[in-house]
């Protein structure tokens, strides 16, 4: 059931309850007849329009987001206005029906009426941001979880000992070769073993550190394939204003050397180019190779869980796709939202 259904559902649901036991009231009070149920249900159609109007203000102002502070004062002033437009809406309501009387009229009468009216705005308030806070905190442990999932198969993939082992000799191999070289590609492997190590403390990290150890991990590769490893960057300015999960753009790239170019007796080129359009990050990593069924039903290293990262923090907004590009290419695209227009789309 989709998010929407169900607000309807729960709404429909809801403030059905709340006629029917407005309507037994009535009737274990002796007070029941026919225009008191049409009284409800205009009451309840009411409550379901003005509660639909107040979600619509929630969202359009991302009040979501805000912090207690912000989001108090303007719930107040929202509600408040809600209740005496609710009282205003009765009084109308009564008389058509001539049914008003001087008494609706007084101070007190309608200071009573617009308080009660409040307090069922409020409730109704608490019910909408204790649903969303909880969604979203479940949906924070769901990425954690997921997080920690694809560290260990990213640890396992890019950092076991065969990986190891494969650096260190690259690296021992330029010790007399090439000194500088060397010290640099051990500053390198030891960006990549930190950042991996504390990867599992964040959902999201800036996309330039990211980019920083996916260049460290192809240095190091380029170490091993020498001239059958050839690297493209074509970084847009503004990619640093986005974040991504950690070891996402590392998994994918890797995902190209080994089912890609690792297989390739030449070797090929793997690209990353990103561009910045109406407040998304579309990052673009092309391999030299072709997809293989393994790959394609999600078999690959990290890909489903690349998948399932990007579904629950970004939800619909974020897009993940790979596919041969061409006989020689491999292209994997993905479209990441920035934070603020992701969560003000929740509701």
């Amino acid at each position: 059931m989709t998010k929407q259904k169900l607000y309807w559902l729960c709404q429909f649901f809801g403030w059905g309850i709340y006629g029917f036991i407005q309507v037994f009231l009535y009737t274990i009070a002796n007070h029941y007849d026919a225009s008191q149920a049409v009284g409800v249900l205009y009451q309840v159609t009411y409550y379901i329009a003005t509660t639909h109007l107040l979600r619509s203000l929630i969202l359009r102002g991302k009040w979501l987001n805000l912090t207690l502070s912000k989001l108090i004062p303007r719930l107040l002033v929202a509600t408040l206005a809600l209740s005496f437009l609710n009282y205003g809406y009765l009084l109308v309501v009564e008389y058509f029906r001539a049914r008003i009387t001087n008494q609706d009229l007084m101070i007190l009468t309608v200071f009573i009426n617009t308080l009660g009216y409040w307090v069922i705005y409020f409730i109704w308030t608490i019910f909408y941001f204790t649903f969303h806070y909880v969604d979203r905190y479940n949906k924070s442990l769901k990425a954690e979880t997921a997080a920690r999932e694809v560290e260990l198969m990213n640890l396992k993939a890019q950092l076991n000992p065969h990986f190891i082992f494969n650096a260190l000799n690259s690296i021992r191999a330029l010790v007399d070769e090439n000194p500088k070289k060397s010290k640099e590609s051990i500053t390198q492997l030891s960006h990549i073993l930190r950042n991996s190590l504390i990867s599992d403390r964040k959902k999201l990290i800036p996309f330039t550190e990211e980019l920083k150890t996916v260049k460290d991990y192809l240095a190091l590769e380029s170490i091993r394939y020498e001239e059958r490893l050839v690297t493209n960057f074509d970084i847009d300015k503004n990619s640093g204003r986005f974040a991504i999960p950690p070891l996402m753009l590392q998994t994918l790239v890797e995902n190209g050397i080994k089912h890609g170019i690792a297989n390739l007796m030449h070797g090929g080129e793997i690209s990353i180019t990103t561009v910045v359009k109406r407040k998304q990050l579309h990052l673009q990593i092309r391999n030299s190779g072709q997809l293989n069924e393994e790959v394609q039903s999600g078999g690959g290293v990290g890909l489903a869980n690349t998948r399932k990262r990007l579904e629950l923090i970004f939800g619909e907004g974020a897009r993940f796709e790979m596919k041969n590009e061409n006989e020689k290419t491999v292209l994997t695209s993905i479209s990441i939202p920035s934070l603020d227009q992701a969560f003000g789309e929740l509701g």
